[in-house]
This record gives C-alpha cells, sequence and structure tokens, in this order.
C-alpha cells in the first residue's frame, strides 16, 4: 500500500506497523514513521489509517485437553455407550468432553441411579463390538456402588463392560471448590441431603428442587475445562472412554 502523508506530502509504501505507528518507505529507500488515523491520501483520497487487525486463533484444545480436529461431518454413533449415574453427571461430561464423544461417536446416557445396575447391563447385553461404560459416584472400597460394580463384573456381559467410579459423595465435589470460592466443599452430617447441605452451608437457595437445579447450574457455570475438575474424575471419564472405543 502506497500512503501520502497530507501534511509534509512525504509518500511511501507501508513497509511496518507496529502499535501506534507506521513506517513508510519512499522510492528512494528512505524510511520515515509517522502515527496511525487520520491524516492521509491514498491515490489523493482522504483515508484513516488503522492497524489490521489479527485474525482470530482457532482454539487446538477441546475443554478436555485433547487436540481439536477440524469440524467433520457427525460420525455415527457407535454400539458401544457409555452411562452414567445422573443426570448432573451427564451435563458435566458433555460439557469437558463433549467434543471428543462425537469425535469418537461415543454416546452417553444417565441412570437414574445403580441399584439396578446387574439388570440394565444385562438388558444391554455388552459384547465384543458393543462395549459399555459405567461411571458411578462414590465407588470406594466397602460401599454399596463397590458391591454392584462387583456383581456386574461377575454377571453376564461382565467381560465387556468397565465400572468405574469417583469417590466424591455426588459429582459437584468433581469440580474443583476454588471455582466457587470454597478452600473445601462443605461437610454436610449424614441425615441431610448432601446437596441441599452444600447450598444451606453456602446460603444458598434449597427449598425445592429447582433450587437445587440453579445451584448446580452455578457451579457448572464455573467450569472452564478439565482444569477446574479434580484428576479423579478426569481419570475415570477418560478410561471409559478409551474402553468403549477400543476395536
Amino acid at each position: 500500500m502506497v500512503v501520502e502523508d497530507a501534511q509534509s506530502g512525504f509518500v511511501g509504501a507501508v513497509v511496518r506497523i507496529e502499535k501506534s505507528r507506521i513506517d513508510l518507505e519512499d522510492r528512494n529507500g528512505r524510511i520515515r514513521s509517522f502515527p496511525l488515523g487520520p491524516g492521509y491520501l491514498i491515490d489523493g483520497r482522504p483515508v484513516i489509517l488503522t492497524a489490521p487487525q489479527r485474525p482470530a486463533r482457532t482454539a487446538t484444545r477441546t475443554a478436555s485437553g485433547s487436540v481439536a480436529v477440524p469440524a467433520t461431518r457427525a460420525r455415527v454413533a457407535l454400539a458401544s455407550r457409555i452411562y452414567v449415574e445422573g443426570r448432573h453427571d451427564a451435563e458435566l461430561v458433555e460439557q469437558v468432553w463433549g467434543d471428543d464423544l462425537r469425535a469418537e461417536g461415543v454416546v452417553v446416557e444417565h441412570l437414574g441411579g445403580v441399584d439396578d445396575l446387574v439388570c440394565i447391563v444385562e438388558q444391554f447385553r455388552p459384547g465384543p463390538g458393543r462395549r459399555l461404560g459405567v461411571l458411578v459416584d462414590h465407588l470406594v472400597a466397602g460401599s454399596k456402588e463397590a458391591r454392584i460394580a462387583d456383581a456386574v463384573r461377575r454377571g453376564p456381559g461382565g467381560a465387556h463392560t468397565l465400572v468405574v467410579g469417583h469417590p466424591y459423595v455426588d459429582i459437584w465435589q468433581a469440580v474443583k471448590p476454588a471455582r466457587v470460592g470454597l478452600q473445601a466443599w462443605p461437610i454436610v452430617p449424614r441425615h441431610t441431603q448432601w446437596k441441599h447441605g452444600v447450598c444451606q452451608a453456602l446460603g444458598w437457595p434449597h427449598a425445592t428442587q429447582a433450587d437445587i437445579a440453579q445451584a448446580w447450574q452455578r457451579i457448572r457455570g464455573r467450569v472452564r475445562d478439565w482444569n477446574d475438575l479434580e484428576p479423579a474424575l478426569i481419570g475415570r471419564v477418560e478410561e471409559l472412554i478409551d474402553f468403549v472405543t477400543q476395536t
């Protein structure tokens, strides 16, 4: 671009733009620096010079930290599935791992609970090319969830089913407490429903299910990517994705 400084009459080609200034080089190789803004002519017409806009950077990582792939047509869903124990669990998994799951063709479905998991697995009929991964809450030694997971492993389709879980009472705890301004999640008495107890301790409304739903949206809204989640959840979800996508 050849530009003329209207005040001095200096004419030169743009050779450099830096912050608020522009360098022009004339036909004799002389370079002069001028401020960006009004007071210039191009082909005799007055113009205002501004710095070019930098192109927007394309995200190179997904929310889970995986390398982002170029947009492609949706992949046909695999016969394999991932089940998660609750709706909040499913929403969080979708928020962080959704791009990865769609790229792999993995569908995530939520369970109302795990008490009937043995029957649910039997009805799904896992097998070669039709694997089932299950994510449950509070999977610790001696718990009800641990006993159910063991029964699934010993039951029909157990060889093609993987049940994993995090140690937290509820998926809310898998969000790092610092994201909601806490050093640690509140300790809730055993006789109190955990979500209600947390909201009460934080001074949030908790009388109705709508209050609980709003509290969850408030928490989930603070999750930007995998860095805001506890490693105990991240590792289990990655393990399930690897399991159901094995050929």
